[in-house]
C-alpha cells in the first residue's frame, strides 16, 4: 500500500511537471506571435529597473545579470520559465507573475523594450588568470551555439553571453550542474559537468570581457 501511494505521488509529480512544460511552451508561442509595444514595455520596465538598473546593466558583482540588448526570444523564454516554475529565483518568480506581468502581451512588450536597450559592457570580470584557457574551451565547446563572439542567436533561442557579468555567468554554470537550473538541457548540463574549476572560471572570465558584437 505504501509502495502504491509512493508510485501515485511520483506519477502525480511527473504529470505536474509535464503540464507545466506544456503550459510554458504554449505561452511562449503566444508571446512571440504578438506584435510588441515597446512604449508600453518601457512603463513595465520601471519595476525591472529596481534591480536591473535603468539601462538594464545589472550589478558588477553578478548578483543581478545584465539584460540590455538580450535577444527577444531569449528574454521571452526566461520570463515564461519563471512564470511556469521551470526556472527558480524568488524575486524573478514574483516580478514575472500575473500580478506584475498580467498577460502574454505584457511579457512581449517588456521583452521588446529590454531587447532594444543598448548592450552594456560588464565591469564585472574575473582575475584574468584563466582567460586564455577559457577562450580555447569556449571556441571548442560553446561557440557552435552561442556564436564565435558570444553574440548568441535569436532564431535558435541561444542567449547573448558576451559582456555578461563574470559572477553571474559562473553562478549559472554551477547552478546548472548542481540541478538548480531546470530549464537547462541535459546535453548542456553533461557538457558543463566535464569542466574543471579553471574551466568554469576561464569561460566566465573570457565572456565577461568579450564585446559581443554581431559578426559581419
Amino acid at each position: 500500500m505504501i509502495r502504491a501511494a509512493a508510485a501515485w505521488l511520483c506519477a502525480l509529480a511527473f504529470a505536474s511537471i509535464a503540464q507545466g512544460a506544456s503550459g510554458a511552451r504554449q505561452e511562449f508561442e503566444s508571446v512571440v506571435s504578438m506584435q510588441p509595444d515597446a512604449v508600453h514595455g518601457e512603463h513595465l520596465f520601471v519595476t525591472c529597473a529596481t534591480c536591473h538598473g535603468a539601462y538594464g546593466g545589472g550589478t558588477a558583482d553578478g548578483r543581478i545579470p545584465a539584460i540590455a540588448g538580450q535577444h527577444l526570444r531569449v528574454l521571452v523564454a526566461q520570463l515564461v520559465d519563471f512564470r511556469h516554475d521551470k526556472r527558480w529565483d524568488a524575486l524573478m518568480e514574483h516580478y514575472s507573475d500575473n500580478h506584475n506581468l498580467g498577460d502574454a502581451q505584457d511579457v512581449a512588450d517588456v521583452a521588446a523594450y529590454i531587447n532594444h536597450l543598448p548592450p552594456v559592457q560588464s565591469p564585472g570580470v574575473g582575475s584574468g588568470e584563466h582567460v586564455s584557457t577559457g577562450s580555447r574551451l569556449y571556441a571548442r565547446s560553446c561557440a557552435s551555439c552561442h556564436g564565435a563572439a558570444g553574440e548568441g542567436d535569436n532564431t535558435r533561442g541561444y542567449p547573448r553571453l558576451a559582456g555578461q557579468h563574470y559572477g553571474y555567468l559562473l553562478r549559472q554554470m554551477h547552478d546548472a550542474v548542481d540541478g538548480r537550473r531546470p530549464n537547462f538541457s541535459r546535453a548542456h548540463i553533461r557538457r558543463l559537468a566535464r569542466f574543471e574549476r579553471a574551466d568554469f572560471e576561464g569561460v566566465a572570465d573570457y565572456l565577461s570581457r568579450a564585446a559581443g558584437r554581431e559578426p559581419p
